[in-house]
């Protein structure tokens, strides 16, 4: 009799930990921010925003988020050419918008952020989406150069995607002062 494998609980979510952790920190705030305008988790503005500057950056993000609603209604569900207008064009360029912030370095760090923005039904599709947009004149050619070669050929050619839904959300974590910590009463 064969035993079906069962995932150790937390173990996921210990992976998807360490890999938000391999990533910059300019990468980790700039997916913490786009999940809380992507998910409208919290005021971005109110928590993201150092000055006029980041928070004019914030209220364009939010404006070409307000996409997201409609990309998730058209993921397709085979992988047929012609269901796939009404969602690649929109996908690619969202990606393209925040490939150009210059915060998401990496083909995983990009994964990291749109499979928890889009659901894991948008696996198959992230590869395509990212090469396309990384490819787009937008960018610096180095920076064109550095991002498609961040996708692992076993990204790009994978036979099949998981459908588990991701378990880590990064969230703002409010800074500490561990001059005040360290002189708390017990």
């Amino acid at each position: 009799m064969t035993k079906e494998i069962q995932p150790v609980p937390g173990a996921v979510t210990l992976v998807e930990i360490k890999e938000f952790a391999s990533f910059s920190s300019a990468t980790q705030r700039y997916i913490r921010r786009s999940l809380d305008v992507g998910l409208e988790r919290s005021d971005a503005i109110e928590t993201w925003s150092r000055d006029k500057v980041e928070e004019e950056g914030i209220k364009v993000q939010m404006s070409l988020y307000q996409r997201l609603r409609d990309i998730r209604k058209a993921i397709p569900d085979d992988c047929a050419i012609d269901s796939i207008e009404a969602f690649m064009p929109s996908l690619i360029s969202l990606a393209a918008y925040d490939l150009g912030q210059g915060r998401i370095q990496s083909f995983p760090a990009f994964r990291f952020l749109y499979e928890r923005l889009l659901g894991p039904e948008s696996r198959p599709w992230l590869p395509g989406a990212f090469c396309a947009a990384a490819a787009l004149p937008h960018l610096h050619p180095k920076t064109r150069k550095n991002l498609l070669q961040s996708i692992s050929e076993a990204a790009a050619t994978a036979p099949g995607w998981s459908t588990r839904e991701p378990s880590f959300f990064p969230e703002w974590v409010e800074k500490v002062d561990m001059s005040k910590a360290a002189h708390r009463p017990m």
